[in-house]
């Protein structure tokens, strides 16, 4: 029974007890098992499922440049209606992840994190084949999409223009600006990995909330990007060095800092400073069995 001692509410009957354990937020070392155990799940899929995964979220994605691109073409000139043709670039990301596709940033965190666990060369070689796999496999996906949605007599010139106006805005930055936005990127995408396993039923929300703050922000995305940007290499306005040297390598060392080096490794730590403390081995509220019966 509890008492003022405790600082616990008295007199609640082991119903209600119950119902406050079970609505009790996840701690933080549940929500990083999860994120490891889904990890070490995609390190140990094959080469061609891999593969196949990510050409479909590559070509996916092409739904960030059309949507956003058919927005602008219809919606009137103005920064007022360029905040809500933003929510475009929603749309890739969310039939990406809602559909359990490839999405290279999205592996920084959840690959890495079996590997800050057991760092072993194993390990890190699975990383590595992993995220090889992934990123030209998203690539290959988007420079596909970006090339047909050219060539092919799909959209009206006014939607066309839309799509190079969306990558020359991207090549405004400089390879320093590519780089640093797209820390903030990875560190967004790593943050909304984090989030969804403790809210799962907001998870359209919380894809649409953290998507659309990057699409605010102009900070650059290796995948989504690549789309928009390979659109003006293939109208000729862009040459494939610059592709490469200002916008994906700056990029993409942006995305794996910000998602792996800063905020996984944050994260990391701070589970195993938690279960490193002398005597202490926190229990899950909602599993009573984990509590010492003789307290």
């Amino acid at each position: 029974m509890a008492t003022q001692e405790d600082g616990k509410t008295p007199n609640l009957s082991q119903e209600e007890q119950h119902d406050v354990d079970k609505n009790q937020p996840p701690r933080a070392a549940v929500l990083h098992e999860i994120i490891r155990t889904q990890g070490d799940q995609e390190l140990e899929r094959s080469v061609a499922a891999l593969w196949w995964s990510a050409l479909a979220a590559g070509l996916t994605m092409g739904l960030s440049l059309m949507a956003m691109g058919l927005l602008n073409s219809r919606l009137p000139d103005g920064e007022a209606f360029k905040v809500i043709a933003s929510f475009g670039y929603c749309a890739g990301f969310l039939a990406v992840i809602l559909a359990r596709q490839q999405l290279f940033t999205e592996n920084t965190l959840t690959a890495v994190l079996p590997v800050m666990s057991k760092p072993t060369l194993a390990n890190a070689g699975r990383l590595l084949r992993l995220w090889s796999v992934v990123l030209v496999g998203n690539l290959c996906g988007t420079l596909l999409v970006a090339y047909v949605m050219l060539h092919l007599p799909i959209f009206d010139t006014k939607t066309d223009h839309a799509f190079l106006e969306i990558g020359r805005k991207i090549m405004e930055n400089d390879a320093g600006q590519m780089f640093a936005k797209g820390i903030v990127s990875g560190w967004m995408i790593a943050t909304m990995v984090w989030m969804i396993p403790s809210m799962e039923s907001a998870k359209m929300w919380i894809i649409i909330l953290i998507t659309y703050l990057m699409a605010l922000g102009d900070f650059t995305h290796i995948v989504v990007g690549s789309a928009e940007v390979s659109y003006l290499v293939f109208a000729g306005e862009l040459p494939w060095k610059d592709f490469w040297l200002v916008f994906a390598g700056p990029t993409l060392a942006g995305n794996i800092i910000g998602g792996s080096f800063i905020f996984a490794l944050i994260s990391h730590a701070q589970i195993r400073s938690e279960s490193s403390l002398p005597g202490k081995k926190a229990a899950d509220p909602r599993h009573p069995q984990q509590i010492d019966k003789g307290q």
